[in-house]
């Protein structure tokens, strides 16, 4: 088995890794079912623009929609390599399920954080895994990759070709990445849909992409473990960014009474 600091090193280099066989078959089989059962029960359908793909079903803050989705952030197969790349303050940037349908044309290639006004190169301050809950194939739209544009100086633009290769994974796997590697979602040319969640982190100090403290509701937020809650922003980042009256979110959250943090000046 690949260890941790081959796995690090891997995304270093390349800009991604692939953690084989990284899930447990019956946690696999209760993410497909509770996806399946969100489509059917908020009657999801495919969006209108290229970038989440005319035939892609897609379903947005998953925290708040399944417990099960309480294990997905703090799996023990992925969650240290994320917090090797970033570190241990990192949170939860977004979770969603992503489908591709048949028939569903090559995503856009690009990076996840080209909207972040850094000049690149810089260091890792998103790093993004896909979990295959399905094979994922050349033909069946596993993600394309661009080995090594994690270093460039520069984002992709958009319709510019671009030489990729396919995260080719089986189902229980996961791919990792840095999220200035430029990459991109493979067309769909078989009869058969391509399930994965899209399990994204960023570095503490960032604005994450859905806004967990908004979107998750706080009698649900209050059952998530302790690790969790730190991962999804109801904690502080160096026992500062974050706090309220000098105080850490879980003071919210537990209903203790509010509990001085030291460091926060």
């Amino acid at each position: 088995m690949t260890t941790l600091e081959e796995h690090v090193a891997r995304i270093g280099e390349d800009g991604f890794t692939i953690v084989r066989d990284a899930i447990d078959p019956d946690l696999v089989d209760r993410l497909v079912a509770a996806v399946d059962g969100l489509h059917a029960s908020l009657a999801v359908t495919p969006a209108a623009n290229i970038f989440e793909g005319t035939s892609t079903l897609r379903v947005y803050n998953l925290l708040a929609r399944g417990k099960v989705f309480e294990e997905v952030p703090v799996h023990e197969r992925v969650l240290p390599i994320v917090e090797r790349v970033l570190d241990r303050g990192c949170l939860v940037s977004s979770l969603s399920s992503i489908t591709i349908l048949p028939g569903e044309t090559a995503q856009p290639v690009h990076a996840d954080d080209q909207l972040i006004p850094l000049p690149k190169p810089h260091v890792p301050i998103v790093c993004n895994t896909m979990w295959a809950l399905t094979d994922f194939t050349e033909e069946n739209g596993a993600t394309r990759l661009v080995p090594r544009t994690h270093t460039r100086d520069r984002n992709p633009e958009l319709g510019e070709p671009h030489e990729t290769i396919a995260a080719v994974m089986k189902r229980g796997s996961v791919l990792v990445w840095n999220g200035s590697l430029w990459h991109g979602g493979g067309a769909n040319t078989t009869g058969e849909r391509r399930v994965g969640l899209a399990m994204n982190y960023c570095a503490g100090w960032m604005r994450q992409q859905e806004n967990q403290q908004l979107g998750i509701p706080i009698e649900i937020a209050r059952g998530f473990s302790p690790r969790l809650r730190k991962l999804a922003g109801f904690g502080l980042y160096k026992q500062l960014l974050g706090h309220i009256d000098k105080c850490s979110p879980m003071d919210l959250l537990d209903q203790s009474g509010p509990r001085v943090v030291v460091g926060v000046v």
